[in-house]
């Protein structure tokens, strides 16, 4: 068995979204890796000291957690309110978890501002997307972890199987 996964606590099927839902993954790989002990649930957003329900929160002005992280972007929520300091934090305390677990990889819940790792929204509360990385995602980027969204699994099954295969 090679390292494990951080997954985003949302695709296990965890209420921990800004609305209370979740979003669980139904995939043989995710029933495996589980059966196995291969995953690490985190949710960045409660370990960065927000509650279920919050309010919803996107990165201003179609920028992404790269900006975030570098001062010039906010997370903000529909009041204005600027709730960046949070989603750092729950940067941090991702990358520490993975750290500390072994995690190579992350499965991350595309579109959030913190997991986001293709998408995300564009800070008018209007639904629209963008392209783009949250805040959690690209911190783990910036320290070595790779990041797949839910919807890239299947690049990350062969990624492992790749690793796991060894040099050819």
């Amino acid at each position: 068995m090679t390292g494990k996964i951080l997954i985003s606590a949302c695709l296990m099927g965890q209420p921990v979204r800004y609305n209370g839902s979740a979003k669980p993954l139904l995939h043989e790989a995710v029933t495996r890796w589980r059966e196995e002990g291969r995953l690490v649930v985190f949710c960045p957003e409660l370990a960065g000291g927000f509650s279920v329900p919050r309010p919803p929160a996107e990165i201003e002005r179609a920028l992404d957690g790269r900006d975030v992280l570098d001062g010039s972007a906010r997370v903000v929520e529909p009041s204005g309110r600027d709730v960046s300091q949070g989603f750092i934090e729950g940067a941090r305390r991702a990358l520490d978890v993975a750290r500390a677990n072994g995690c190579r990889h992350a499965l991350l819940i595309d579109g959030s501002p913190s997991c986001g790792s293709g998408f995300l929204y564009d800070g008018s509360f209007s639904g629209t997307r963008h392209q783009g990385e949250g805040v959690t995602a690209a911190y783990l980027r910036r320290h070595g972890i790779s990041v797949f969204s839910h919807a890239e699994i299947d690049r990350l099954v062969k990624a492992l199987e790749d690793e796991e295969a060894g040099p050819k």
